[in-house]
């Protein structure tokens, strides 16, 4: 054993307390010795407080006061003043908004509206200045009245006539096949870009043009049959080389027209009745909320529809018709099969019409895999490009599987490949030094068909965007959407004034715009009504107005004229209506354009109203491979 030393242990003993966290205990055997050997303990009780205080030193001070929250030990004024800071936050901050909520909401106040959507509305204003019949009384366009009353009153199987809808262009004709196409594109551009239009306050206006349009197709066949015989395809018109009082030898307002306005009908036509079943359809959507009118519209667009795919009718409705062949002739009715059964689809989530759709006998026929340039130009006459994207859409966002994949998936390359023509680095069109793409080899009327590529360009980047897709493909190359959007935003900057004239082709938008618009109804003054002898223009009087040397008394807001030559040069020249005269259909494409661009109610399209009435898809399995033989 180890001899340790006394004083060892008395001082162990001494510091007996354990600072590494053991129990702590006191040796009482060890106090009581050490008491026994201290010979001042006596004197340490006798001490004065003054001589304690001598030895002892200074005393602590107060100690503070702690607050243990368990995570948290907080100083007792520390929390009071804590708890006085939040108290006057409140006061300064919380009561003023608890009492702002507690007032009547007033009018939160829409966002600043941007260039496209100010252009929106203003493009909107022609299809008021275009409207034929009994006028509304807030039409908005102070130089039109009430005309065309007596549009079909001759022909007694029309109950009412042919009263209403809109004059093409800047005659007084009502061509139906490219009306029908104009309120198929309103329609479209509304149920993508709802948002948009409510945003800007224009919701309402562009259902009442849709609805202006829609109610006047209804009029041009049975719509209350099942089964039709015929069609009213147009109302006025002229035939070349005619020297008896029409739409074209006379120049007149619509208001004033004199002469007689023949009515003509066809027992044929897929192309005709697949348009108007388009429109029907789509406005059907547009109009859901109103049950009992989207029903109406969508019965009569079944109705066309099977007129348009009776095997009996497959001649075009233009063929022999000199009123129509001249200004709206039809090269074909295969991409209408497409383009209305596409839109039947989705008004009816009826599978059959997406059969039809999809099936390789249309696609063949309408050439959908030929790649000829022309055929990825959207117009009046080719739906083609805009059957194949609206097709894609299906497959984009539900993926319907199979029998619809293959086919749906060759719509989809198809349609890239219509973007791929459009950029400027693949030379499919040629452009213009200012930068217009010539999608009609610089013919008259350029600017229609650009607004038209613009919208679908515009659209496939919102249909990538929505579902974070960058980009497609070209071939090899891989190209970014934002070069699309690019492309479409660059068209439509260039007819809003971003071109080498530095003129706005949108009248009524811009600093500068065409004062001599090819059309009788804005060259020629309006009575004033303040006296009964003024006068009213005959059809040969009026060409006084046509050829005078000075701007169009009435301003025609919002039209979209023809468009600039190949040179980017552009003559503001009345008697020029290859390039100063606008058209239904080319303001169509316009609207669309404009408000696929605009930012105003935000960025994108609306995924699901256009599948309001199609049920989800439980795709089915293929057919199993036939038997091996050996």
């Amino acid at each position: 054993m180890m001899n340790i030393p006394l004083k060892l242990i008395k001082k162990q003993a001494m510091h007996s307390a354990n600072h590494w966290g053991g129990s702590f205990e006191i040796n009482t055997d060890s106090v009581a010795a050490d008491d026994e050997r201290s010979p001042h303990m006596d004197m340490d009780r006798q001490l004065n407080e003054t001589q304690q205080s001598w030895l002892l030193g200074p005393q602590p001070k107060k100690m503070k006061k702690y607050v243990d929250f368990g995570c948290i030990v907080c100083s007792y004024k520390a929390l009071q003043w804590t708890i006085a800071a939040i108290l006057i936050a409140f006061l300064v901050i919380g009561l003023p908004i608890i009492v702002s909520k507690s007032l009547p909401n007033k009018k939160d106040h829409p966002p600043r509206p941007d260039d496209y959507s100010k252009a929106v509305s203003t493009a909107l204003l022609f299809f008021d200045a275009q409207k034929s019949g009994r006028l509304p009384k807030d039409n908005n366009v102070s130089w039109r009245g009430d005309s065309g009353l007596r549009d079909g009153h001759s022909d007694v199987n029309v109950k009412g006539g042919l009263v209403g809808g809109y004059y093409d262009a800047g005659d007084n004709s009502k061509f139906h096949f490219p009306m029908a196409f104009s309120m198929t594109m309103l329609s479209w551009s509304v149920i993508e870009y709802n948002k948009k239009y409510k945003a800007i306050d224009e919701y309402d206006h562009a259902k009442e043009l849709i609805k202006w349009g829609t109610d006047y197709l209804l009029l041009t066949f049975n719509s209350s049959a099942t089964t039709i015989d015929q069609i009213y395809s147009q109302v006025g018109g002229s035939q070349s080389g005619s020297t008896t009082d029409d739409d074209h030898t006379c120049w007149q307002r619509p208001e004033d027209m004199t002469y007689q306005r023949p009515v003509q009908i066809t027992t044929q036509g897929p192309d005709l009745a697949g348009e108007m079943a388009a429109a029907l359809a789509s406005a059907s959507i547009v109009f859901r909320d109103d049950v009992k009118y989207s029903k109406k519209l969508l019965d009569g667009a079944t109705a066309l529809y099977k007129f348009a795919d009776d095997l009996n009718r497959r001649l075009s409705y233009s063929r022999g018709n000199s009123y129509i062949a001249p200004y709206y002739n039809s090269t074909g009715y295969w991409d209408e099969y497409m383009w209305s059964a596409a839109w039947m689809f989705y008004a009816t989530g009826n599978a059959s019409y997406l059969e039809r759709a999809t099936q390789n006998t249309v696609a063949t026929y309408a050439n959908t895999f030929s790649r000829i340039p022309d055929l990825s130009v959207l117009s009046w006459d080719n739906k083609l490009p805009a059957a194949e994207l609206l097709l894609t859409r299906l497959r984009i966002f539900l993926s319907p599987g199979y029998p619809y994949e293959d086919m749906l998936s060759s719509y989809h390359n198809e349609t890239g490949l219509n973007m791929c023509s459009y950029l400027r680095q693949f030379n499919v069109f040629t452009w213009t030094k200012g930068g217009l793409i010539l999608l009609n080899h610089g013919r008259p009327q350029p600017l229609q068909y650009v607004a038209n590529a613009a919208f679908l360009a515009s659209l496939f980047v919102d249909y990538m965007d929505a579902t974070g897709v960058p980009g497609w493909f070209c071939g090899p190359y891989f190209i970014s959407s934002d070069k699309l959007r690019f492309f479409a935003t660059s068209q439509v900057n260039y007819i809003l004034g971003a071109n080498p004239m530095k003129m706005s082709y949108l009248v009524g938008y811009g600093d500068k715009f065409p004062k001599y618009v090819h059309h009788r109804g804005a060259s020629i003054r309006r009575p004033s009504g303040k006296t009964k002898v003024e006068k009213v223009y005959t059809c040969h009087g009026g060409w006084a107005w046509f050829n005078s040397t000075k701007p169009n008394p009435n301003e025609i807001t919002g039209a979209m004229v023809g468009g600039p030559y190949k040179s980017d040069k552009f003559k503001d020249d009345r008697k020029d209506y290859g390039h100063t005269e606008p058209t239904l259909a080319g303001n169509a494409g316009l609207v669309a354009a404009l408000v696929s661009l605009t930012t105003s109610g935000g960025i994108g399209i609306d995924r699901n109203t256009i599948f309001s009435n199609v049920s989800p898809f439980y795709p089915s399995s293929p057919p199993p491979p036939p038997p091996w033989k050996p």
